[in-house]
């Protein structure tokens, strides 16, 4: 009975001690990832700025996805259409799918799947990028020439999706509502100006504030860990040179899509 207890005692000791471990870990790595950002933003209006800089990564950020935002936010319109329909027709209230399709869109999934579909496009190239630059010594090379590598690479980068998202979100909004239209109006027969005036009427500064809200918060945060995981590939323990950029793109990728619907949800509660 004596050994059984101690055996119990012993594994119990042996988990607050794993657990102990993953904390430290944990807390000092979010640590460092603060670290990372406040260095980063901070450059970002360090003379002389780098508006050329900027522009380049809003281009690759921005325009490149104009054509996926749009097509995703067009069919997640029309899809709320359909089933927002065929939910409101139950209670007689088909007349509001436009505030029903417009609020869900500004509150919550123009935000959310924007910042997903930045995620898979531009934030994994952001880590493999980076991350090649750094198994290549292309990022010790920029400080053997004293430039600043986080200045050159990273503070680019934040601000470029601080201005890139909200603009992201807002087209994704617009589109999506177009796209509750088509299914609404003219497929299933809601009268468009019932439509309309219902979003008129509902829709007010407080949602479309928080839309915005969200999306800067998700911009600084994706650009970051995109920007962390490729910057200190070399730093990883499963791997270095390839697999260490594949690692490091994956965990990119991984971490800034769970850390978007986790702040969704903290930025929702604060919000409403």
């Amino acid at each position: 009975m004596n050994q059984e207890t101690a055996a119990g005692s012993g594994s119990f000791v042996n988990f607050l001690n794993l657990l102990g471990q993953f904390t430290l870990k944990l807390i000092g790595e979010l640590g460092a990832v603060a670290i990372f950002f406040v260095h980063g933003f901070s450059l970002i209006f360090s003379y002389p700025f780098q508006f050329g800089k900027v522009v380049q990564q809003v281009y690759f950020i921005g325009v490149k996805s104009f054509l996926i935002i749009s097509l995703i936010g067009l069919f997640t319109g029309m899809v709320l259409g359909l089933q927002g329909y065929y939910t409101l027709v139950k209670f007689g209230s088909e007349g509001m799918l436009g505030a029903a399709v417009a609020l869900s869109l500004i509150r919550e999934l123009g935000p959310v799947l924007t910042a997903l579909m930045i995620i898979g496009r531009a934030g994994s190239s952001i880590a493999a990028e980076i991350g090649i630059m750094r198994i290549s010594e292309q990022i010790d090379a920029l400080d053997t020439m004293d430039i600043n590598p986080m200045r050159f690479l990273v503070s680019p980068r934040i601000a470029a999706s601080v201005i890139t998202f909200p603009l992201l979100t807002a087209l994704f909004d617009v589109i999506g509502i177009i796209g509750g239209y088509l299914t609404g109006v003219l497929l299933l027969g809601v009268n468009s100006g019932i439509f309309f005036n219902r979003i008129y009427d509902s829709v007010v500064a407080k949602d479309i504030n928080g839309g915005f809200i969200k999306s800067l918060v998700f911009a600084l945060i994706v650009s970051t860990i995109c920007c962390y995981q490729g910057y200190f590939t070399h730093m990883r323990p499963g791997g270095f040179g390839a697999k260490g950029v594949s690692l490091s793109t994956t965990s990119a990728v991984v971490i800034s899509c769970v850390l978007v619907l986790v702040l969704d949800y903290v930025l929702t509660s604060f919000l409403l």
